[in-house]
């Protein structure tokens, strides 16, 4: 069996395309500006419902839209293998869609609540039932948000770089300050990128900087920036298992907390950690990746959204391309290391690992950790499931 190997990826253009040249995010794609309480959503569907199973719903961060946030991972070849069992939704958030026009003078924004709030009409309109959401940053939180606030209808959590927390005041100091010293762009960019990445990645820094200050109209960012700079505190409270989990408020889904090593959203994604359910909860931080992970590893994100969704009972066999041709059924998955820690060290690689038995069972003796590949610090039950369950799912 072939050996895992990493994956480096530096710019975008070539993720957004397929071999000829066609963006397949945009093949056989439909697209609606859909009317709410709150505003219009433009919103963008591939494929169409499969069976009982629920929709991907997707939600981008500040400064990025559905294209550039999604598109590397959503045309890597491991994750196209995913979404053909499921329809997909990508949500633009007000303004921020390609060719957006500027709002008119005196546009209220919506705040992060209200954007939460226009999911569930979307949702009831296109007739989706229920979602799998991936949301990176703002689009994170306003997930968690919608869990929050509808959990019947949301079965799955993916959360890239989410913060739960409102802004302090020293924070909304520095944010200020850095208003009055930098522009627009460049706050934003220190949102994505640590300063380590800055100075390290020029070039798919730079491929983002043009993109946020020349792609985006930058009135619209702007709204969209106060609004997440705006948000509540996100008020979940971490059960305590066979006591507290019906009585508190939480997140009722599993959940799958993604954070780059090197990400400036670290202690940010910690403290969301720390407040869900750790029998639901998987926390997987990647070393050799920043703060845009779907972009820089699209591969290994991939290769966990796999598994997360067959721990849910969907996909009854996973395919590794990368690894070999043979499917890996679902009997055979065990469930990963729990971290009893809940402070910042249970995301370093000692702490969160692969099992034995899984490792082997990947690529029969090449070793995740080593690779890199993920570091896991804590998993739900949920994640060792039978091809029956699968089955009765599809």
């Amino acid at each position: 069996m072939e050996e895992l190997h990493d994956v480096q990826l530096t710019e975008i253009k070539p993720l957004l395309t397929g071999q000829n040249g066609r963006n397949l995010q945009d093949f056989d794609c439909q697209e609606h500006d859909m009317e709410t309480t709150h505003g219009v959503l433009h919103v963008t569907i591939r494929g169409v419902a499969k069976g009982n199973r629920p929709t991907i719903l997707t939600y981008h961060d500040i400064g990025l839209n559905h294209k550039s946030c999604f598109n590397s991972l959503f045309n890597y070849e491991d994750m196209q293998e995913v979404t053909q069992h499921f329809s997909v939704l990508h949500v633009d958030a007000p303004g921020q869609q390609e060719n957006a026009p500027t709002f008119p003078t005196g546009y209220q924004y919506p705040t992060m609540d209200e954007l939460a709030v226009m999911l569930p009409s979307v949702l009831t309109q296109l007739k989706v039932k229920s979602v799998i959401g991936i949301g990176v940053g703002a689009g994170a939180y306003i997930l968690t948000k919608l869990a929050l606030n509808e959990p019947t209808l949301v079965e799955g959590l993916v959360l890239i770089n989410v913060d739960p927390c409102a802004k302090g005041w020293m924070d909304w100091a520095a944010s200020k300050l850095s208003g009055w010293t930098s522009n627009l762009a460049d706050t934003i960019m220190g949102h994505h990128f640590s300063s380590d990445e800055l100075t390290e990645n020029k070039e798919i820094v730079q491929t983002y900087r043009l993109h946020i200050s020349q792609d985006l109209p930058q009135d619209n960012l702007a709204m969209f920036y106060s609004s997440y700079n705006s948000r509540a505190e996100l008020q979940m409270e971490r059960p305590v298992p066979g006591l507290t989990e019906n009585t508190v408020t939480t997140v009722r889904c599993p959940a799958l907390l993604v954070v780059g090593d090197t990400s400036p959203s670290v202690d940010a994604v910690v403290e969301c950690n720390s407040r869900m359910n750790p029998t639901k909860t998987t926390l997987l931080k990647m070393a050799d990746c920043g703060g845009l992970p779907q972009v820089v590893q699209p591969g290994k994100l991939a290769e966990a959204f796999k598994y997360f969704v067959q721990g849910m009972g969907y996909i009854p066999n996973v395919v590794l391309n990368h690894l070999s041709s043979q499917s890996v059924p679902t009997a055979g998955m065990t469930r990963l290391v729990r971290s009893r820690t809940h402070s910042a060290s249970s995301v370093s690689s000692t702490d969160g690992i692969w099992s034995r038995t899984t490792t082997n069972m990947l690529s029969e003796g090449a070793d995740l950790t080593a690779t890199h590949s993920v570091v896991v610090a804590l998993c739900p039950p949920s994640l060792s499931v039978s091809s029956q369950d699968a089955d009765e799912k599809s």
